[in-house]
């Protein structure tokens, strides 16, 4: 079986690496032996095994016969979705670990695929190695999704759980995040959650049946998190994490990203380091979670030869995936309700709180003497907002999620 990669970049590489180290498992799985026939890479690599493999033009691998199955390992919308297109047009199948590509394209992109009998997958695209996506389209295609929510950026956990558990900046944690590789030099696709926006825009595509445009799902950050937020989620025997979740109603669907403060008793909570773990909740099976490694180079490889297996042993056949073009219902965030922190300076006297919001909880940090929190009932972020803007004192506040 002779295929492709498109790019030879971390995840490339560790795709060819993946295929040629497990080569009995290619076996195993598809009756034959799977071979890299061609890398294409506008870089020459003189001094890597693969340097005679090296092509700089996509047409010889879409001309090429022989070549059945493609890795689309580049990153980007272009021009990862011309040669994509130009590869399944041909008739191959494409697999691929890009997110961007997935979240603009999918639906169009599996639609082509059909037309011209072959697959196009995408179970790198989320959460790294964890087979979340294969799960929802295979093992849950009985099930209603009714909710799916979970940490889907390695770095902004890494980040995240060195705040809590040392009580460390946010700027000295991205320091050190970049120094050890889990954050780009330029970070803002991760810490201001466009990453996770993305997948979690193809989960709720696949969750809905329908397109999702991530554009259109409220996206907050980790850039406002403090070491001080960490002291009351402290106190609160919390701790705060970037979640990414989309929720079925009867209306429509609601999407979002944003850090929230979740209990020790929340599934998601232990959930540390550069680990992903996706939370599903399903109709009939009820809650069901995936845990495991949501980055890195030889876990995402992997999760892109688990397609292409899948691709070589229905070669020639097109797997089913329910997603079409048709827009999905995106509910209004603003509607959403749920509680919050509130952190005030000690100028905002407690009755002024309890005016504004009502029933709620007065929490206070000994390390803090100059503010206080205040932890409201159940609302809408509509109404929060409106109760919030213009209060005397206001220092940030924290959404919460319970479990």
């Amino acid at each position: 079986m002779e295929v492709a990669v498109y790019g030879y970049g971390n995840i490339g590489s560790g795709v060819v690496e993946v295929i040629e180290k497990n080569q009995d498992r290619m076996v195993k799985a598809v009756g034959e032996e799977v071979h890299v026939k061609y890398v294409l890479d506008l870089r020459e690599f003189e001094n890597d095994p693969i340097h005679d493999r090296v092509v700089h033009d996509v047409d010889i691998i879409v001309n090429d016969p022989e070549i059945k199955i493609v890795c689309e390992t580049m990153g980007g919308n272009e021009p990862a979705y011309t040669f994509t297109k130009k590869a399944l047009m041909a008739g191959k199948s494409v697999c691929t670990s890009n997110k961007e590509l997935v979240a603009n394209h999918g639906a169009e992109l599996i639609q082509i695929a059909k037309e011209n009998n072959c697959n196009y997958f995408f179970e790198a695209s989320v959460g790294g190695g964890i087979p979340v996506i294969r799960t929802i389209n295979n093992a849950l295609k009985q099930e209603h999704i009714l909710n799916i929510s979970g940490i889907v950026n390695g770095t902004t956990n890494y980040m995240l759980t060195k705040m809590g558990r040392e009580g460390a900046a946010y700027d000295d944690v991205l320091k050190e995040a970049q120094e050890k590789g889990y954050a780009e030099r330029n970070p803002e696709a991760d810490v201001e959650g466009h990453d996770a926006c993305r997948k979690i825009a193809i989960l709720s595509s696949l969750m809905s049946g329908k397109t999702v445009d991530f554009k259109q799902i409220y996206t907050e950050g980790i850039t406002g998190i403090t070491a001080e937020d960490f002291l009351y989620a402290k106190k609160l025997n919390a701790t705060i994490k970037l979640l990414a979740m989309s929720k079925a109603t009867d209306k429509g669907y609601l999407a979002m990203v944003s850090p929230f403060m979740i209990s020790a008793e929340h599934p998601l909570y232990s959930v540390n380091d550069v680990f992903n773990g996706i939370f599903v909740k399903g109709d009939m099976l009820d809650d069901s979670m995936y845990y495991g490694r949501g980055a890195g180079k030889l876990p995402t490889a992997s999760a892109v030869v688990a397609d292409v297996l899948e691709a070589a042993k229905f070669q020639g056949t097109h797997l089913g995936i329910d997603w079409c073009e048709e827009e999905a219902d995106l509910l209004d965030m603003a509607d959403s309700e749920r509680k919050f922190l509130v952190r005030v300076s000690k100028e905002c006297e407690v009755s002024t709180l309890s005016d504004v919001f009502g029933k709620g909880t007065v929490v206070t940090v000994d390390e803090l003497s100059d503010e206080y929190g205040f932890l409201t009932d159940v609302m809408s972020e509509k109404a929060f907002a409106e109760k919030v803007n213009g209060l005397k004192g206001f220092i940030s506040r924290l959404r919460i999620e319970e479990a």
